[in-house]
């Protein structure tokens, strides 16, 4: 057929015109496994008022990263992921990996990822976040709902990980089998970022623009992944929300990013095996899951952590800091005011307060109660809960200002001070749903409209932080120009504070962060 040039010009036309939009979950999508389809995070019904793109958002459930880690791969890094043919209908989250705290649907058959994208298009290429859950959790939990931060055009991953016994056994075996032992929970989750930058961009994501961020134990897995010279090159910031201390500090020992020695490891997984009267790892592999989770130091799962093995956890944190971590990225890091201990409703008397505060900080006891004198209750339990918040921010800030030393990234510290409602206290944990922009999410809480317009304000900060590594450019903030959040301020004795006040704000005297660097060094003299 010959066109005249009327007809042409017409062509002409539409072809500047936009493309039609259309959501990714529409139609199945390719990945290095095969098709997935999605499904629409939203409907008319259940879209919430917060979120103005809530039309573009997909949600992927369940895609496994890995293959099972029962039977022969149990204790063996994460093997192949699966492929198909056909689609795959990525519409229900998968199997949890077993802990302390997993309900249902537990299985050895659990490393499945999860993507929240607003995405019209595979060409968008939009910044991503990559969301390491607490200790005990699972990707499943409406506290990690990604459809806040997708609603600010970042594309959220959750995954799942093993833990517990499953994730950091440690044996002279399995030493043999693979020139390393301990940290299959890592390895897990540094195979699930590569998966992430292997496939994101099908998903519109961009994959040379992935943060790594967490809280609690997720906090510290984003901080291995920083330190990991096997994910070197593969993240461009890191979040860690709650989990980071300073290397000299003794309550790093069973805190969320700590990690054991290789001689305590061996002797606290030898003792496991030998409760379940297992003598090699054929013993062990051939145990059923229920048995697995018999055996010593399974009934809380404390012991069974991340290892310095020298592999996937290349040194201690002291020597990482000083030397220079295997990715040197900006960072976002800060903890709550009411977490390490600190009870608001829970009463001292002036003795019980100084008896107490004597036998934590021994030779260093009387002059911090010198700082914080009381002649009454209501004094001594102010005054207690003063010196551990002190105490805490004060191991914070020493962690950020020894990476501020060594790097030449910027870094974000920060202090929240919110109580979420019926709760007591800016407990550890709370501010998870206000940074993930998801209140939405979480039924049975009557938050307020101050409570949502606090999660606006928040989630705008870590969403900036993924476009930009700034949390105060990026756009994410419709309701005008966020505080200053300013970097690289560990050199003083202040933190940008979040949930009230939004402005730089002392944590602590000089006098008393000499005294917390003192006391960190006397307790632990070999630091982490």
């Amino acid at each position: 057929m010959k066109l005249n040039q009327a007809s042409l010009r017409r062509l002409g036309a539409l072809a500047l015109l936009p493309a039609a939009r259309a959501a990714l979950y529409d139609q199945p999508i390719q990945i290095t496994q095969g098709a997935v389809q999605g499904a629409a995070a939203f409907n008319a019904s259940s879209a919430p008022s917060s979120i103005s793109n809530w039309e573009d958002i997909a949600v992927w459930k369940g895609i496994p990263y890995a293959a099972t880690t029962g039977g022969n791969n149990r204790w063996r890094p994460p093997q192949t992921a699966p492929s198909w043919n056909g689609t795959f209908e990525a519409t229900a989250f998968g199997d949890s990996c077993p802990s302390e705290m997993a309900g249902d649907g537990v299985s050895e058959d659990c490393l499945s990822i999860n993507i929240w994208s607003p995405a019209t298009s595979a060409d968008a290429k939009l910044p991503v976040m990559f969301w390491s859950y607490a200790a005990g959790g699972d990707s499943s939990q409406s506290t990690y709902d990604g459809a806040g931060m997708a609603g600010k055009d970042i594309i959220f991953v959750s995954y799942n990980y093993r833990t517990g016994p499953l994730g950091w056994l440690t044996l002279h075996e399995l030493a043999e089998e693979t020139g390393a032992t301990g940290n299959y929970g890592l390895l897990d989750q540094i195979q699930a970022l590569k998966w992430v930058h292997e496939n994101i961009a099908a998903f519109g994501g961009d994959a040379e623009a992935i943060t790594v961020a967490g809280q609690s134990f997720g906090s510290g897995a984003s901080y291995h992944i920083v330190n990991s010279p096997l994910s070197k090159g593969l993240i461009k910031g890191a979040i860690a929300e709650s989990g980071l201390k300073d290397p000299y500090d003794p309550d790093m020992w069973g805190f969320g990013s700590d990690y054991r020695n290789m001689s305590w490891a061996y002797a606290f997984s030898q003792t496991f095996a030998e409760s379940l009267n297992a003598t090699s790892m054929a013993d062990l592999r051939a145990l059923d899951l229920d048995t697995v989770l018999t055996g010593t130091g399974t009934s809380t799962f404390v012991g069974f952590d991340p290892v310095l093995n020298y592999h996937s956890i290349p040194n201690t944190y002291l020597v990482s800091l000083e030397d220079g971590a295997a990715n040197n990225v900006p960072i976002l890091v800060g903890n709550n005011k009411d977490e390490d201990g600190i009870s608001l409703t829970t009463t001292y008397t002036v003795s019980e307060y100084e008896s107490d505060i004597t036998s934590t900080y021994g030779p260093y006891a009387a002059e911090l109660i010198a700082l914080h004198p009381a002649s009454n209750t209501s004094q001594a339990s102010d005054a207690y809960n003063a010196i551990l918040r002190s105490g805490s921010c004060t191991s914070t800030w020493s962690w950020a200002d020894r990476w501020s030393k060594t790097s030449d990234q910027p870094i974000y510290y920060y202090l929240w001070t919110h109580s979420p409602p019926d709760t007591d206290g800016a407990t550890h944990g709370s501010e998870v749903v206000y940074a993930l922009g998801n209140l939405f999410a979480q039924s049975g809480v009557d938050y307020t409209a101050a409570d949502y317009a606090i999660a606006d304000r928040m989630s705008s900060y870590w969403a900036n932080f993924v476009k930009t590594q700034n949390p105060n450019q990026g756009d994410s903030y419709a309701k005008g120009t966020l505080p200053h959040w300013a970097a690289n301020v560990p050199s003083q004795n202040t933190t940008f504070e979040l949930g009230s006040l939004w402005e730089q704000t002392p944590f602590a005297t000089a006098e008393e962060i000499e005294i917390y660097l003192e006391y960190f060094k006397y307790a632990t003299p070999i630091p982490y």
